[in-house]
């Protein structure tokens, strides 16, 4: 597992990092996100439009690589982005301790429904779903796991469940932190026990669960309502009777001190952009749910957001920051005990 992840990281690593000793360049800004490429694709067109004299220029990748260029960055001096959009909060904590971030006054505070740092340093930004899902072709509803305790427990599921790797997936890592909090470490080690198969990246979970290599998932809401709206497809999406994960994620500005090309006024227009109204369309069209308690309907295909949160299970990010490491390490020892 450790060798697959240092060939993941070092591939995109090897991308020139052409920003971390550039000169800055006017008007120009490069995001880091873990989006899906179809929603930066649409996002972009949004943006252009918006801020036709400038450059914004998007970097895709999963949350734990992203992370893992950043820290490579920082040893060169300096970052390659001017923002960062990942898939998790307590990033957010991370980067504002080691003082990359640049803090700004977002007007329209009382709009948003999720938690913000008091100093301006992040703001919530979307909002993903760890959920379950199977495929009604195979199976009927009543016969898979309708929780995330009986998708790790119940044995007729043994080698044929599958999830994210968490080294790699910022949610899957948030998810499993917060199952954790609630079950112990103990249900990480029933992951194990019950052969869950680890998929390094969505689309390999979805053809799982499509050719029935795997008869329930842990995964995003997101990917299932798009694959829904896209095309023919079976799949559906169980909310867990013990609660659904619900992962708001954050927008931040990296400081002058830091940023690719040092325009902090650009990025914070293109910053409130996205908090706005705008881009909240944006963001929901993508399949995610908005964070401004005004936005007036869910993703095609999902119920209201307050209808999940009054049945979630509570992530404790500093947890989630705090105990990553331990948290890696204990998943992969089970993990490999289990096989």
């Amino acid at each position: 597992m450790k060798k697959i992840i240092c060939l993941l990281l070092i591939t995109f690593l090897a991308v020139p990092l052409i920003f971390a000793r550039g000169s800055s360049e006017k008007n120009k800004i490069v995001i880091y996100t873990s989006m899906y490429s179809e929603v930066i694709d649409a996002v972009k067109s949004d943006l252009n439009r918006k801020f036709p004299n400038y450059n914004i220029v998007f970097v895709q990748g999963g949350t734990g690589v992203i992370q893992a260029r950043v820290n490579s960055e920082i040893a060169s001096g300096r970052l390659g982005c001017d923002i960062l959009m990942v898939a998790e909060p307590s990033y957010s904590l991370e980067l504002k301790e080691k003082g990359l971030l640049h803090p700004f006054n977002y007007k329209e505070l009382s709009a948003l429904a999720f938690e913000y740092d008091p100093e301006g340093y992040w703001y919530p930004v979307r909002v993903s779903n760890m959920v379950l899902a199977f495929n009604s072709a195979n199976n009927a509803r009543s016969a898979v796991p309708n929780s995330f305790l009986t998708f790790a427990n119940d044995t007729r599921f043994r080698n044929a469940a599958s999830m994210r790797n968490p080294l790699v997936s910022g949610t899957t890592m948030a998810s499993l932190t917060a199952l954790r909090d609630k079950y112990g470490y103990d249900y990480l080690e029933s992951i194990g026990r019950q052969r869950v198969i680890i998929d390094y990246g969505t689309d390999q979970t979805l053809y799982r669960l499509e050719a029935g290599e795997s008869r329930v998932a842990m995964i995003l809401e997101e990917s299932i309502l798009k694959v829904r709206q896209e095309g023919n497809t079976r799949l559906e999406i169980i909310y867990p009777t013990d609660g659904t994960v619900v992962i708001p994620s954050n927008i931040m500005i990296v400081n002058n001190r830091w940023s690719a090309n040092r325009n902090i006024q650009q990025a914070e227009k293109v910053a409130e952009w996205f908090l706005g109204m705008e881009g909240q369309a944006a963001i929901v069209a993508g399949w995610m749910h908005s964070v401004r308690s005004d936005f007036p309907h869910p993703p095609n295909g999902s119920v209201p957001i307050s209808e999940i949160l009054n049945n979630s299970i509570p992530v404790v990010w500093e947890n989630v920051f705090k105990d990553k490491q331990e948290i890696q390490t204990r998943f992969e020892e089970f993990i490999t005990r289990g096989r």
